[in-house]
């Protein structure tokens, strides 16, 4: 692989797509392009394909790329039937209509523990497991027409191929790890539990490993239609493109940070997650610790809370005033906001698995009743939820060396200076980057040079943000969230 050989990875995210362009060798981002996903908990999944036409085109198209790969929000549920038609619009992690059902099937496995040993996850509404048992009870009309289902990176991954066969759909260890019924730790899905979900069986993608190439779009012999593959995204070049296995966001994001043994992320993006790079499987009978796998072959044990940026997006709009502002507000009210407390379950919660829940204040009084006030407790009432993420990996046995702070939020200077006083850590704040577009990339140049470890494409810029630990912050808010 030579200077100047060009991959491209990609972060299908809930919010948008966003493509970014590298050199193989060396990593130096070369172009990028980006554009909107809908809103809303289920999407129709043209709406991807489409914003992945117009990322690649902003991103100046693919035509003198070798090698692409997709990174793609988890869980999400995409049924096709055995023409490899979408039977409805895909339910996304974020949709919590399956929370009776995750709890069904909880019970009728034998409970969480049982989960846990089974795959390394006990269900919730994030799932695709418990989608599959909500399709089948709410709209088995749909289900019945369910040949195949498969997540958002399987389906673009397979777009991509052009191959409308549905047994040509793959995906990779991390993403079907966080299916429900595939397990990490054997390496194997367990059909028995899709059985139990579903009622049937349908055809679930290959599982691919780490470095592996799931297809390759070889050169045009002609003018491709338009409304191919090559001609939407700019690569009906004269050179083969190798499509990747792709990954699941946050073990795409842990690669693109270079996240090894002891590193801990806390990403603030849509979602909320904290999660570690580990040698072993892990199985939490609480349910708190999800164990997915990673995209190098190892494991990724992960916490997510359903309600992240979106607590600093619902603040500044109640206060009337941007992100910026609200981060100036925060930091100048003390810490803790003279008692006031947000317990942010603004859209319920995953961790812990209250879908039903709703956001509280506690503590309101006429002196800390400001705006000030406000924007400091929203912030930290969504620390202190990452918090006990971190707490429950620490539980778990997971270490913590380090702690790498990512993310659109991370952006806030309200949030870097206080999430080591709420974490009791010093965090290691990352340049502002696309890491989970870039893990993507870096998969891409790793299938593409079949050598046995990934590229090593150097560090990153980090800032050091520390601060005295303010443990009563988080006595007081988890009576509040125990209440």
């Amino acid at each position: 692989m030579t200077r100047n050989t060009l991959v491209a990875g990609v972060d299908s995210s809930t919010r948008a797509c966003t493509v970014v362009i590298r050199d193989a060798a060396t990593g130096e981002q070369v172009r990028r392009g980006s554009a909107a996903h809908p809103g809303g908990t289920e999407v129709h999944p043209s709406a991807w394909w489409e914003a992945l036409g117009q990322a690649a085109a902003e991103a100046g198209g693919l035509e003198d790329v070798a090698a692409v790969s997709v990174a793609g929000q988890q869980h999400g549920m995409v049924c096709l039937d055995d023409e490899g038609a979408v039977v409805r619009p895909a339910l996304l992690w974020n949709d919590t209509r399956s929370a009776r059902a995750a709890a069904d099937l909880v019970a009728e496995l034998g409970g969480p523990a049982a989960w846990a040993d089974a795959v390394g996850t006990v269900p919730v509404a994030a799932l695709t497991v418990a989608k599959l048992r909500w399709l089948a009870e709410h709209e088995p009309g749909r289900a019945k027409s369910t040949a195949a289902v498969c997540l958002p990176h399987d389906w673009l991954t397979w777009r991509l191929a052009e191959d409308r066969d549905i047994r040509a759909l793959s995906t990779d260890r991390s993403d079907a790890s966080g299916t429900g019924y595939y397990s990490p730790a054997a390496g194997a899905y367990r059909p028995d539990l899709l059985e139990l979900a579903f009622g049937a069986q349908p055809l679930v993608p290959k599982v691919l490993g780490p470095a592996e190439t799931a297809s390759i779009l070889r050169p045009s012999s002609g003018f491709a239609p338009a409304d191919s593959p090559r001609m939407r995204l700019g690569a009906a070049g004269l050179n083969p493109l190798l499509v990747a296995a792709g990954a699941g966001d946050n073990a795409a994001a842990a690669l693109g940070l270079g996240a090894g043994p002891g590193d801990v992320v806390v990403s603030i993006g849509t979602s909320g997650t904290v999660f570690a790079c580990y040698e072993a499987p892990i199985a939490d009978p609480t349910g708190a610790v999800a164990g997915f796998a990673d995209a190098t072959g190892r494991h990724l044990p992960l916490v997510c809370t359903l309600n992240a940026a979106r607590v600093l997006d619902a603040a500044a709009a109640l206060l009337g005033v941007s992100l910026g502002e609200l981060s100036r507000l925060a930091l100048s009210a003390p810490a803790g906001a003279d008692g006031l407390t947000l317990i942010p379950y603004l859209e319920g919660e995953r961790t812990p698995n209250r879908p039903d829940a709703t956001g509280t204040l506690h503590g309101l009084r006429l002196t800390n009743s400001t705006p000030a006030h406000l924007a400091r407790a929203y912030i930290e009432g969504m620390l202190c939820g990452l918090a006990d993420g971190l707490d429950a990996l620490t539980a778990a046995g997971v270490p913590v060396e380090r702690i790498l702070l990512v993310g659109g939020a991370a952006r806030s200077e309200a949030v870097r200076a206080m999430a080591p006083a709420v974490l009791g850590r010093p965090v290691l704040v990352p340049r502002a980057g696309e890491y989970v577009a870039d893990g993507a990339a870096m998969q891409a140049a790793w299938a593409l040079s079949g050598a046995a470890e990934p590229p090593a494409w150097g560090g990153y810029e980090a800032e050091r943000s520390e601060a005295e630990p303010v443990p009563w912050l988080r006595e007081r808010y988890h009576e509040y969230r125990d209440a």
